[in-house]
């Protein structure tokens, strides 16, 4: 994840909500860590069995149901407990830095009643269908962390957001499409990738040109060189939001009229 300096002009993106929503719908690799000191925790880095983030903001955990987590959220006053979850956004391709952005969710987590755990096991399964969800009240226990605070942190940045204002963003347009043609830019298309160079300063052309991200306002790329790690931001036209869109753009910055077949 590198940064751009402050006092460079960047190019349009999309804006902090909204980039925050995205990588939470991308579920990537998520860690739970308490934010108060309790016995038999630690401020160790927990894994949950299962995580998903719902459109609000909170979020569901599955942990095992004699874990040290479950066990001090229950002996709470409160029956919760304060915790931050971590969730990475990790690059589609393998690069040697492939975070491409942290966001923090930080609040209250606690176990639901069984009636309710089952109820918003079902919930998740109907947009996010995985066995696991079919082991709660079996071994597992699912707790709910009830969001006070977002923090982003990305290449356009650092940003504090509260609860409402990540719950209006919508996910970036093509949040579910990115990995697939990324992986396929890399791996069918390098000729694209070497075009596409000719919009880089000069002094970074020397490098590893590597595809890093797609939005709705345009293409990143990494630079991977023996003097560290660059990204830069090649931005459309206008903002899009259709595969046929998002082809006329690519095929702008290319300057080459077969991008067609690339963006399928």
């Amino acid at each position: 994840m590198t940064q751009a300096p402050a006092s460079i002009r960047r190019p349009p993106a999309p804006n902090p909500a909204e980039r925050a929503k995205t990588i939470a719908t991308r579920n990537g690799p998520a860690s739970l860590l308490p934010t108060c000191e309790r016995a038999g925790l630690d401020g160790e880095r927990v894994v949950p069995v299962l995580h998903h983030v719902h459109h609000s903001g909170s979020v569901s955990v599955l942990l095992a149901d004699d874990h040290p987590m479950v066990t001090a959220a229950k002996q709470t006053q409160r029956g919760e407990l304060a915790v931050m979850v971590e969730l990475a956004d990790q690059a589609p391709v393998a690069l040697r830095e492939p975070i491409r952005g942290l966001l923090w969710i930080t609040g209250w987590l606690r176990p639901l009643s069984p009636v309710s755990a089952r109820a918003r096991a079902v919930a998740i399964a109907e947009t996010r269908p995985d066995e696991r969800l079919l082991d709660v009240g079996h071994g597992v226990t699912l707790l709910r962390l009830t969001p006070a605070s977002l923090v982003l942190a990305d290449a356009e940045g650092t940003h504090s957001l509260r609860p409402h204002m990540f719950s209006a963003a919508p996910p970036d347009p093509f949040h579910d499409y990115e990995a697939q043609w990324l992986r396929h830019l890399e791996s069918d298309h390098s000729d694209v990738v070497d075009q596409l160079a000719k919009h880089l300063p000069a002094d970074l052309r020397g490098g590893r040109i590597r595809p890093l991200g797609l939005d709705r306002f345009g293409l990143r790329l990494r630079v991977e060189s023996e003097a560290g790690d660059h990204d830069v931001r090649l931005a459309f036209s206008k903002s899009v939001d259709s595969p046929p869109q998002l082809a006329t753009e690519l095929r702008r910055l290319v300057g080459c009229p077969f991008l067609r077949g690339a963006s399928g």
